[in-house]
């Protein structure tokens, strides 16, 4: 089955002539992503690379059938963009975008959730079910179909466990990078409920940071209602108090959101923790 994305996906791109906009849309439909529409206002009519172009996307979707959007779009304009789309009907956003303000991104959880939408991100690499739909930036030549779920708040880390797996030849089932800013549309609950119930998912990785305390409440919810094996990392572990480590959300505030934590955490809730990104793979393959 896979989650969120998958070989039904009609993917819209919100920025589309954009620098990475362009750059990203030849790369997923490199992948096999089914493009059917942009969205540039102002170039409405044409065309990029076979792919057309609308002002709006109310009219993207109404001509494309277009049921997931991502968003390239500059920081300034990310926000406006998420309420268009919503507001058309799209069902799945993922925002590729960083910088949006936190005030901006409490009016918009409340608007997605109220619409019934999914916003994955902002501040996040994508969601890719491999061999079927790459919706976002991950570099595809690195994943394999297989029954491994991956969910992290980190990018560059993802892909470097995703290449170990799959040198392992443990493959992916869906791998989401849900962002790592403060506020985000999908959190870890979120993606392990949908690996949870996926038929094609047989156990999980989870890649976790410092800052906040997702990591604790997905701990909690693991415990509870998991009964597929997850295997955890959490990154941050030298990290100092007060100083943002990469990620707007990667910040310890006073003796919250350490790595130790987390791992503890993790611990309780019987979730074997790698000390280091290269041994995931020897803890998976001893729970599949």
């Amino acid at each position: 089955m896979s989650i969120f994305v998958n070989d039904r996906t009609r993917l819209l791109v919100q920025g589309i002539t954009g620098r990475d906009g362009s750059f990203h849309t030849r790369q997923m439909v490199a992948y096999g992503t089914r493009v059917v529409a942009g969205v540039t206002p102002g170039k409405g009519g044409s065309e990029f690379e076979g792919i057309p172009i609308y002002d709006t996307v109310v009219e993207a979707v109404e001509s494309s059938g277009a049921n997931t959007s991502i968003i390239y779009v500059p920081p300034a304009f990310a926000a406006d963009a998420i309420y268009e789309a919503v507001s058309a009907g799209i069902e799945l956003l993922v925002c590729i975008t960083e910088g949006i303000p936190v005030l901006d991104m409490t009016k918009i959880y409340r608007f997605v959730k109220e619409n019934g939408s999914r916003l994955i991100g902002p501040n996040c690499p994508g969601v890719i079910s491999p061999g079927k739909s790459k919706v976002g930036i991950l570099p595809g030549h690195i994943f394999r179909p297989g029954s491994v779920g991956v969910v992290s708040r980190s990018g560059t880390l993802t892909y470097e466990i995703v290449f170990q797996l799959t040198s392992a030849g443990l493959g992916q089932s869906t791998c989401v990078g849900i962002g790592g800013d403060a506020i985000i549309g999908t959190d870890f609950i979120d993606c392990l409920e949908r690996f949870e119930a996926d038929e094609e998912t047989r156990a999980v990785v989870l890649i976790g940071e410092i800052g906040g305390n997702d990591e604790q409440r997905a701990a909690e919810f693991i415990e509870k209602s998991m009964e597929k094996p997850v295997v955890a990392f959490v990154t941050g572990q030298t990290a100092p108090p007060g100083r943002r480590m990469g990620h707007a959300g990667a910040i310890i505030q006073g003796s919250g959101g350490t790595a130790r934590e987390k791992i503890e955490a993790f611990e309780k809730a019987g979730v074997q923790v790698a000390q280091v990104p290269a041994e995931i793979s020897r803890l998976l393959a001893m729970k599949l």
